[in-house]
């Protein structure tokens, strides 16, 4: 029978060992590799998510992980003191210096950064 109690998502990466330097060094996440050698990415909210080597990664052309905070400046400021480049878009209109596109009510603050393998997360304004 079909049931959603244990689904889970998952993204490719090219290197393993960058991934889970930068997502619990950098993120603070708890990362654990799986008996497949896979990437278990654990959110404080319980969920996991599978990050895997693909010989031929492509990063994602979309943001495959959002990380919802109170401050969007402030987590900018966190993430920029960690290494972790958060003006990837630029800084011209609507983004500021430090990559935040704040939303003058159209949707939330946000700002965009990488991981080592190219993929697109964020951090944004809580709803």
């Amino acid at each position: 029978m079909f049931t959603t109690a244990g689904a889970f998502s998952g993204f490719s990466i090219h290197d393993a060992d960058a991934a889970k330097a930068f997502y619990a060094d950098k993120l603070g996440l708890r990362v654990e590799t799986n008996g497949m050698g896979f990437l278990e990415l654990h959110l404080d909210n319980g969920a996991m998510i599978l990050a895997y080597v693909k010989p031929d990664h492509e990063p994602a052309t979309f943001t495959i992980l959002n990380f919802p905070v109170d401050d969007v400046e402030a987590a900018v400021d966190d993430l920029n003191a960690r290494g972790v480049e958060t003006a990837i878009y630029g800084v011209e209109p609507p983004f500021d210096a430090k990559g935040i596109a704040h939303s003058d009510g159209n949707g939330p603050d946000i700002a965009w950064f990488r991981d080592p393998s190219g993929n697109v997360l964020s951090v944004l304004a809580n709803a």
